[in-house]
């Protein structure tokens, strides 16, 4: 009856002893696969970087086609504005051009010489019109004569005011013929001194 005894008991210590096992077996499973989905996760993220890889860069290459495209557009457009600025006289000059043209025809008149003087006859500078009878040339701010000479025609003389900033026109019609006399030359100088002086209120 002792041995029965004895015998159940160990039977039961077994039993005991397996079920702990067990228990302690299926507590582990749920940790492993705690383990291996947090060392999933990482693993995971990588792989979804990786497969963004390809996007990022195309985006990057739009990206920086944008950036090109602006920056050029802003490069032509700062030439274009620098443009005007270029071709404006300098601070505290004016430009005169002058245009020669056939009185009777109204045609340019070329290679005409073109002398701008001083109030006193002093010579500022020579120029000769071109294809167009067109002769410009950049001046400090003042009164000046403009002489137009060629051998097909008489000399004439114009009188013009130079404004900082602006371009003055003059129109210079060329006649067949001898030169125009001193005293009509004198009074269309005369002419232009009186009408710029009202335009100042002197």
């Amino acid at each position: 009856m002792q041995l029965d005894g004895r015998a159940a008991i160990d039977a039961g210590s077994g039993a005991i002893r397996r079920e702990k096992m067990t228990t302690n077996f299926s507590s582990q499973q749920p940790a492993t696969a705690q383990a291996e989905s947090t060392a999933g996760g990482p693993l995971a993220n990588i792989h979804g970087l990786l497969g963004r890889v390809p996007r990022l860069n195309v985006n990057l290459s739009r990206f920086q086609t944008v950036v090109g495209l602006t920056a050029g557009v802003l490069s032509i457009l700062g030439a274009l504005l620098a443009v005007p600025n270029y071709f404006k006289p300098a601070i505290g000059k004016g430009e005169v051009v002058a245009v020669v043209v056939d009185a009777k025809t109204e045609k340019a008149v070329s290679n005409a010489t073109v002398e701008i003087l001083t109030l006193n006859n002093a010579v500022v500078t020579t120029l000769n019109s071109g294809f167009f009878g067109k002769a410009s040339s950049t001046l400090e701010e003042g009164q000046y004569r403009i002489r137009v000479k060629h051998p097909k025609f008489g000399a004439e003389v114009r009188h013009v005011q130079v404004v900082s900033g602006q371009s003055a026109e003059v129109r210079v019609q060329l006649r067949s013929g001898a030169s125009a006399p001193l005293h009509e030359a004198d009074r269309v100088i005369g002419e232009g001194v009186n009408a710029v002086k009202r335009l100042f209120g002197n």
